[in-house]
């Protein structure tokens, strides 16, 4: 025997403990109406992972338990136990005995145990399946239930017959490989979608790497540059400072001379000619003629110093103009955007039920106030006005200055012109006094004549300055750009060909030139690439690719498992289709005997019926393309045809209750028959019998007694004789169900 017996505590009716063993092959359990022997079989189904609390007539889990009475206080929970014997390994489990308990509380929680270890009832479902027993299978068939299979759609009797056949295990293999299935697509499908998102930012950081390696050769180039160009201006800035300083230091000297000389002879003039008036006109012009050059030499270098300033503010515009042209095209790093999204997509999924208008009109003013203060923080104004009012008035001073020195030359002519006049008189006297006079005015024409060199000189040496300035200005700029490297200069060998010219010749100045516009165009092009720090974004590309890679892989395996995934449900489906029409021909001859055997004679067959279900090779292309097969509603289900003695039917519907009864009961053995359960449980199946066909029944059950375990729930006599333990169910004044048990052959010894 596969079932050894069943407890019940607290179940139903069963108010206090009540256990029944099966020691034998047929057990019948009796009892007036309503004393609860119908529970017994909804125990059966409870403790077997029945879900449906309408199959166990009950509205709620609660429903289940006992409820209390006068005299029995209600319980908390109710408890089912079922014992198997496994000695054969029946059951795919390790135990020679196997207990399978379930147990409700009255809060609709439900605990199931496996030989006292909890588990799923996934686990208790998989389990059974093994073995052919399910909590509302074929071999549990209640009372009203028995002409189920006869009702039935033709699709639900092709279910209760794969059940029969023990194809449930191949069912559950099946749905868990489409779920499964379903599964892997969905995971496949996140996969992708999290590639596809990946793939743009991977493709911008590898556009931002080449960058870099074009910006990293660029910034080769550009130190070669620099090294170059300001090798050749350090040159000839040492030369010009030097060649200033010694053209500088004859005309000093001479200067210094001639003045001296000119104060001596102004000096001898005031002792001897005092009072002469063409002398003391020629000192005054001399001496205006001295300040209006010496006024012209300090407007000569404010000219030179301002051009200088006005250089450099001209350069730092257009360095403003260029980074608010960058700062236009700047872009936000994907870490930014994704924290941004991220931060709306919380305020937003908070409130996603809010139906409260308060609440939602504090939610949009939240979001707004968050993208307005992303876009605030990344808005970059489109128009640039730049700070012209330095350059402005740099340029205004320039131009004061230069007009004052253009009038103050205008003086110096006009100036010069009197003295020329005037000593052209003076040349006319031939007196000593007149000599003096003369070669003061020729130590006057000389003067004036160093005099403007050293103001051509001051005019160098401000070109020089501002040169230099504009050394330093460009040292400090290279520094940004390509760091201490540009210390380098300083050990410099040139490459050129150029050694031959001059420092200041004027065809090394012009290649200098070329230098200078060829490092600015180098610069431009190193800018307009971008500034971004080249660690942090190869950090970023390497992170990025790495997740791409592995998305890739991932891919790989999702693919590798769906396609194992769509086999097995292929083969699956091959095993099934075989299997179910083998089966259904073997039951279709045992349907065919028990019936004739039931009704004396007639003939009932199984046959699929002709829905056309969808072909296998479209099956297989659903799979193939990664669809989910739903359940198939045009597969094609089971039809019973019979044909009864001397009368004719034209379908099922046209069978009295009785014969409805009798042809189910066959079918039913029929298919207990081909694939018999462990047990079967029969719960009043023979209650439309008459006297023959009970015998019938009986016959039938004893002969099916062979190959599985029954029990038996009957009014009918005929049937109790049959069992070799008879089990009452009696109901007291308090309403508790009890069982009194009877085994016959011991009765028999008893009676004798």
């Amino acid at each position: 025997m596969y079932l050894k017996s069943l407890e019940l505590i607290g179940f139903k009716s069963f108010g206090k403990k009540c256990t029944l063993e099966f020691s034998t092959p047929i057990t019948s359990i009796v009892g007036p109406n309503g004393s609860g022997k119908s529970n017994t079989a909804e125990a059966f189904r409870f403790v077997l992972g029945e879900q449906s609390i309408k199959s166990l007539r009950g509205k709620r889990g609660e429903d289940l338990i006992w409820g209390g009475s006068s005299e029995v206080p209600r319980s908390n929970r109710a408890s089912v136990k079922a014992v198997f014997d496994n000695t054969k390994r029946l059951l795919d489990i390790d135990f020679d005995e196997v207990v399978i308990e379930r147990v409700v509380y009255r809060e609709g929680t439900n605990e199931y145990l496996i030989n006292g270890s909890k588990v799923r009832l996934k686990d208790v479902s998989n389990l059974l399946a093994g073995a052919n027993i399910g909590a509302s299978g074929h071999h549990i068939i209640s009372q009203g239930e028995a002409d189920r299979v006869i009702v039935a759609t033709s699709r639900e009797r092709r279910q209760i017959i794969e059940d029969a056949l023990g194809l449930r295990v191949y069912q559950y293999k099946k749905e868990e490989s489409l779920r499964k299935l379903e599964k892997t697509e969905e995971n496949r499908g996140q996969v992708e979608a999290l590639r596809h998102e990946n793939i743009p930012h991977l493709r911008f950081l590898e556009r931002q790497v080449k960058k870099l390696e074009k910006a990293r050769v660029l910034r080769e180039e550009l130190v070669y540059a620099y090294h170059e160009y300001l090798k050749h201006e350090e040159d000839h800035l040492q030369f010009e400072r030097e060649s200033v300083a010694g053209l500088r230091e004859e005309p000093s000297r001479e200067i210094r001379e001639v003045g001296k000389r000119i104060e001596n002879i102004r000096s001898e003039l005031e002792k001897t000619k005092k009072g002469n008036k063409e002398s003391e006109a020629l000192l005054t012009i001399e001496k205006r003629l001295s300040e209006l050059r010496t006024e012209q030499t300090t407007f000569a270098r404010s000219v030179g110093r301002i051009e200088g300033q006005i250089s450099f503010e001209e350069r730092r515009l257009e360095d403003e103009k260029k980074k608010a042209s960058e700062e236009e095209g700047r872009p936000i790093s994907y870490s930014t955007v994704r924290s941004f999204w991220d931060e709306l997509t919380l305020i937003l999924k908070e409130r996603d039920d809010e139906e409260d208008v308060d609440m939602l009109k504090k939610v949009l003013k939240e979001a707004r106030r968050t993208v307005a203060a992303f876009v605030g923080h990344h808005l970059v104004k489109t128009e640039y006005i730049p700070d012209t009012s330095i350059l402005l008035r740099l340029q205004k001073e320039k131009e004061f200055a230069e007009t004052k020195s253009v009038d103050i030359s205008k003086d110096i002519l006009e100036q010069e012109q009197r003295m020329r006049l005037l000593s052209e008189e003076i040349e006319k006297e031939k007196d000593e006094s007149r000599e003096i006079e003369r070669e003061l005015f020729t130590l006057i024409a000389a003067q004036t004549e160093l005099r403007s060199t050293l103001a051509k000189l001051d005019a160098r040496e401000s070109t020089l300055r501002r040169d230099e300035d504009e050394f330093k200005r460009e040292i400090g700029e290279g520094i940004v750009l390509i760091g201490r490297q540009i210390q380098g200069y300083k050990d410099f060998v040139p490459k050129d060909d150029h050694t031959d010219l001059g420092l200041d010749d004027e065809k090394e100045r012009t290649l200098q030139t070329e230098r200078r516009r060829n490092l600015e165009k180098m610069k431009i092009r190193l800018e307009e690439i971008g500034g971004a720090s080249a660690d942090e974004i190869t950090k970023e590309y390497t992170e990025v690719k790495e997740r791409d890679e592995f998305l890739e892989k991932e891919l790989v395996d999702l693919e590798q498992s769906a396609e194992l995934l769509r086999k097995l449900i292929n083969e699956l489906e091959k095993e099934l289709g075989e299997k179910f029409t083998q089966g259904l021909t073997e039951i279709s001859t045992q349907f065919n005997s028990f019936f004739a055997l039931m009704f004396g004679g007639g003939s009932a067959s199984l046959t699929l019926s002709e829905i056309k279900r969808k072909s296998k090779s479209d099956v297989d292309t659903m799979l193939t393309d990664g669809e989910i097969p739903e359940e198939d509603d045009t597969q094609a289900g089971v039809d019973i045809s019979v044909s009864l003695p001397k009368k004719r039917i034209q379908s099922l519907m046209m069978l009295s209750g009785g014969e409805r009864a009798l042809t189910s009961i066959a079918l039913i053995f029929a298919m207990s028959q081909v694939n018999p359960p462990p047990f079967l449980i029969l719960d009043e199946t023979d209650a439309a019998l008459d006297e023959a066909n009970s015998r019938r029944y009986g016959d039938m059950i004893q002969n099916l007694s062979e190959k599985s375990q029954l029990i038996v729930i009957t009014h009918n006599r005929e049937t109790m004789s049959r069992a070799d333990i008879l089990y009452g169910i009696t109901m007291g004044i308090d309403g508790v169900s009890r069982i009194l048990s009877v085994k016959f052959d011991d009765a028999v010894t008893v009676a004798k």
